[in-house]
């Protein structure tokens, strides 16, 4: 077994600033003497746009899953969302590196990326758990015909425009309450700042275990957000006089149709994502950072004396 070192390189390659930046990631990592490893696709794109290093693996054919170390990301949250796709079978950390826009889940910005690769290198890095969601899919007989996960949240929608969901929600095994919606949302603190934060839930910091639930244009009087404790199961169930199909969406990727009849049991994965960290800082300042808050005019202790400790506030 060789003990050359996997790193995968994940990157949205339909743009020159990302095919750039993989030039520069994947030249730095062979000259430290580890093997960028590309997914099949990417081998593909990445190939018609530049010169690959000739010791360039791809995952799946040469390089197992397994035998990843770290995943380095060079995109936005979609690419992040696809990179924990591709090592979920593992246990490598996935490390973001903003090339898209808002890019809440990635690490660093693109001007801090030669100091990331050199500290990949150099295993300078501490990894973060994050909750993810464990999904089934069980048809009227009660018989589970899908399975997937979720990184962000997974979403109960209605498949036509013009027709409206009729759902029952339940939670830990109690029936909480019908409606006719658009849909239903079922959000990790991770993905609070994605599809939830759009539809009206809470921002949940990533270190509180919980999970939110929020009903999609919901005609009904007690359809409020949700936030139930990580161990809930909850359960959304489609049901049978509904005029139309509804569909599962996880993380925007991986979907499945969903027939009248249908139940979405979502509960806390057992295994969790792993997102590389580089440098500690407040999940406060990355809202400030990432939504362009406006702080003018502060005067709390870090804008006094530098030192955000608690015992000064």
């Amino acid at each position: 077994m060789s003990d050359e070192r996997s790193i995968l390189v994940v990157v949205h390659a339909r743009r020159d600033d990302t095919v750039e930046a993989a030039h520069r990631v994947m030249s730095a990592l062979t000259a430290a003497g580890a093997r960028p490893v590309l997914s099949a696709d990417d081998r593909d794109d990445l190939a018609a746009a530049m010169a690959l290093p000739p010791n360039t693996g791809t995952l799946g054919v040469d390089v197992d899953v397994a035998d990843i170390e770290l995943a380095i990301v060079l995109g936005g949250d979609g690419t992040i969302l696809r990179a924990a796709e591709l090592v979920r079978d593992g246990t490598a950390p996935v490390l973001g590196i903003n090339l898209g826009h808002v890019g809440f889940l990635a690490e660093i910005e693109r001007d801090d990326m030669d100091d990331a690769v050199r500290r990949v290198i150099a295993r300078d890095y501490r990894v973060e758990e994050r909750l993810a969601l464990s999904v089934r899919v069980k048809d009227s007989e009660d018989s589970v015909i899908y399975e997937t996960w979720a990184l962000n949240e997974a979403t109960v929608e209605k498949a036509s425009r013009e027709r409206m969901l009729e759902v029952v929600i339940e939670v830990d095994g109690r029936p909480l309450s019908t409606f006719g919606c658009d849909g239903v949302v079922v959000a990790t603190p991770t993905g609070s700042t994605a599809y939830n934060f759009s539809a009206g839930g809470p921002v949940i910091w990533p270190t509180v275990e919980a999970i939110a639930v929020v009903p999609l244009s919901a005609h009904a009087l007690f359809a409020k957000p949700l936030v139930v404790g990580p161990e809930a199961a909850i359960a959304i169930e489609v049901l049978e006089r509904t005029n139309g199909t509804g569909i599962l969406w996880c993380d925007g990727r991986r979907s499945h149709d969903l027939p009248p009849g249908a139940r979405v049991v979502v509960r806390r994965s057992e295994r969790p994502v792993r997102l590389a960290r580089l440098h500690p800082s407040a999940f406060t300042d990355r809202l400030v950072r990432k939504f362009r808050l406006p702080v003018e005019g502060w005067r709390g202790p870090t804008a006094i004396t530098g030192s955000s400790s608690s015992e000064t506030l």
